[in-house]
């Protein structure tokens, strides 16, 4: 009987930090685009929570599914993606999670074969290691940006010379500061820096960027935000996302906004277009992705583990 191939095998620690709305949706994000990765790599994920993100009631209770921390601790897992989560605080240094999240910066540089980081995650780690401070932009850099790799590296190898990537953000990480204190960047777009890395004793990847996006993510996050202003919980209009709608939609949603400064009511929701948005990275994405499963299937020094529990699937 011909054994498994252990090589063939990884574990991903997923810690989900977004906010209780979105909870859900990332899960799905992330689980369907590893499974898109993963090929011939049998890949079983497992998802973590922080326990100092501030969560209400039904938040806590969705948490409460994943595993703590301490069980992250025990298991191990091979590649880890630590998500972003929407900031409270005018410096990450004084959000409430601060200090777990760079004790799991920690962890992951030395029980980890590779981890990725994403978001705000990106920048708190950053921050922490190298002092490198995101700075605030003028307006939501906000939509799909053509990306072309800049760098050799295992996880470049193969990329399209020109692909294209979700970006959502009100800040950036000044690519001199990045080189200077020995970040590599791997792709870049005029949005700017889009994912680098670093070697440690474990390989750190950056994404300011969503590869994990779906269609209608950016979509969705954009009628989130216009309700928000027409209800007066925001007094910013919302950024509309470049590269994404099509001319017909731009067209109906220019002249929704021109109605909102005149006439500001939630009643005018109702007339928000129904798009149809087009996935226009995907291939991309996956391509990056599955590079990191073979990065990881070929470094991990260790046998994958047998225990499965809750939260915990198999993705082949």
């Amino acid at each position: 009987m011909s054994m498994p191939d252990r090589n063939n095998n990884v574990a991903i620690g997923i810690v989900n930090n977004m906010p209780d709305s979105a909870l859900e949706a990332t899960e799905r994000q992330f689980l369907s685009l590893v499974e898109a990765a993963a090929g011939d790599i049998t890949v079983r994920v497992k998802f973590y929570a922080l326990p100092d993100v501030p969560r209400s009631d039904a938040g806590r209770l969705h948490a409460a599914s994943y595993s703590s921390m301490r069980d992250l601790l025990n298991d191990a897992p091979d590649g880890l993606i630590v998500t972003g989560t929407e900031p409270r605080a005018a410096d990450l240094m004084d959000e409430p999670y601060w200090n777990s999240l760079t004790r799991l910066v920690e962890w992951a540089d030395q029980n980890t074969t590779s981890a990725i980081w994403s978001c705000l995650a990106t920048h708190a780690a950053v921050l922490y290691m190298d002092g490198v401070r995101r700075q605030r932009l003028g307006e939501k850099r906000f939509g799909v940006f053509d990306c072309i790799p800049v760098a050799e590296h295992e996880l470049t190898v193969g990329l399209p010379l020109r692909f294209r990537m979700p970006h959502s953000r009100w800040n950036d990480l000044p690519e001199q500061q990045l080189t200077s204190t020995g970040y590599r960047i791997l792709t870049r777009s005029s949005a700017g820096v889009d994912a680098f890395v670093k070697q440690r004793k474990s390989l750190f990847v950056f994404f300011q960027g969503h590869p994990e996006y779906e269609s209608e993510t950016l979509l969705l996050e954009y009628r989130r935000d216009l309700k928000r202003f027409l209800t007066r919980e925001s007094e910013i209009y919302p950024t509309m996302p470049q590269g994404y709608f099509d001319d017909e939609t731009l067209t109906v949603l220019t002249a929704l906004r021109d109605r909102a400064f005149s006439y500001r009511c939630e009643s005018l929701m109702t007339d928000f277009p129904t798009v149809q948005a087009t996935n226009t990275w995907r291939r991309g994405a996956v391509h990056f992705y599955h590079h990191w499963l073979e990065y990881l299937a070929r470094h991990k020094d260790r046998e994958p583990q047998a225990h499965v529990e809750a939260k915990q699937l198999t993705i082949r």
